[in-house]
């Protein structure tokens, strides 16, 4: 399996859209929502925050993409070709969720490096690498997701399917803009979904407080449903594999 991950992992990496789009999008948005000003608050919290926003937003948007491929590989009859192999098809869907789990860490680095190196955020070790991790690990609901719908829709569909739930969750989970300047209504739902919840452990930890619970039992509740939605997707795309 290691190798079919490696395989997967080169074919990612050397995609120019998602190296464009999935690693270098959310730095320029980092740079111009900090620098031009858009970024609410004093320099520092709005550097702050915005490289934890923009730093989930491409890990998401890199989770999502990996769906997307899983999708076009079916459209290709690559899937057909891997039940040739000894890999049986868990295996493929184990090897496809670790894929995901790895092509996020770029995307995830590159803004953490652009905060750090352009807009001077200082941070403590433990608070870099406790970012890191839950932003790391955080990802895994997103992977599911987009690899539901690889496996439920075709190449395009999938694409602009896991493209429209990647830009509405950015928004409505506050990464965008803080749920601080929304109206209530708008603000009770954006708590309750896995973007915020996602995002929300990270900055907690950024401005030097522990996760809350309330987000990360969020997290994991979504964790289960979109494991739940990936496993039948799973299972559907089997029975019309030959």
């Amino acid at each position: 399996m290691f190798a079919y991950v490696r395989l997967e992992l080169t074919r990612t990496l050397r995609d120019a859209t998602f190296v464009v789009f999935g690693i270098g999008l959310p730095v320029v948005m980092y740079l111009i929502f900090t620098n031009m000003g858009l970024a609410p608050g004093g320099k520092h919290d709005a550097a702050l925050f915005t490289m934890v926003s923009m730093a989930a937003y491409g890990a998401m948007g890199a989770s999502f993409n990996n769906g997307t491929g899983l999708a076009e590989d079916r459209a290709l009859g690559w899937l057909r070709q891997l039940r040739l192999t000894p890999l049986s098809s868990m295996r493929v869907l184990s090897g496809r969720t670790a894929t995901g789990l790895v092509i996020v860490v770029p995307a995830i680095a590159a803004v953490l490096l652009a905060g750090s190196l352009l807009n001077g955020v200082s941070l403590n070790a433990g608070q870099w690498f406790s970012i890191i991790v839950l932003l790391w690990l955080g990802t895994l609901p997103f992977t599911l997701l987009g690899l539901a719908n690889g496996y439920l829709f075709s190449g395009q569909t999938a694409g602009v399917i896991n493209f429209a739930a990647n830009f509405a969750l950015a928004i409505v989970g506050g990464l965008w803009l803080p749920t601080s300047t929304f109206p209530g209504w708008l603000k009770a739902i954006s708590v309750w979904t896995p973007t915020h919840a996602y995002a929300d452990m990270s900055w907690h930890v950024a401005f030097g407080h522990a996760p809350g619970m309330q987000s990360i039992a969020v997290l994991v509740g979504w964790l289960v449903v979109f494991g739940i939605y990936a496993q039948f997707a799973y299972r559907r795309a089997g029975r019309h594999v030959r």
